[in-house]
């Protein structure tokens, strides 16, 4: 059974959780690697250099956006599809343990279940901007 008490604040917490997250992953690579480190590590990758930048945008204004309750379903589903691309571009071939080298698949899976359980939940309380309306008929 459901409690529909405590669900909205189930949200709240994992938004806040995720939102801190974000904003610790953009930390470190800002500070930790820095920048220009982070965009050599991504044109060693194979991909466009600004797309760093703006990998770094969305965990900085995304982790903002879903600690203070901005579009939250739209935000986390953003997260999804980055965490899928790291997965597949970088953490895949390294296995399960994120203890491996080059780090396995296991802590951005994980993230990536939890923002879907965002999406599915939805804001929770003390939202800014809400999301869309999800209404699923009962069973």
């Amino acid at each position: 059974m459901i409690d529909e008490r405590t669900v909205p604040y189930a949200a709240l917490l994992l938004r806040l959780a995720l939102g801190m997250l974000a904003l610790a992953h953009a930390w470190l690579k800002i500070f930790v690697f820095t920048m220009p480190g982070f965009v050599k590590y991504f044109a060693g990758l194979g991909l466009p250099e600004w797309f760093a930048y703006a990998i770094v945008a969305l965990e900085v204004l995304g982790g903002a956006a879903l600690i203070v309750g901005v579009l939250v379903r739209w935000v986390a589903l953003l997260f999804v599809a980055e965490l899928a691309g790291t997965i597949i571009m970088v953490h895949a071939a390294a296995g399960l343990a994120f203890t491996n080298p080059r780090g396995g698949w296991e802590f951005p899976a994980l993230w990536i279940v939890a923002a879907i359980v965002l999406v599915l939940i939805g804001d929770g309380p003390y939202a800014l901007i809400r999301s869309w309306p999800v209404r699923l008929s009962r069973p």
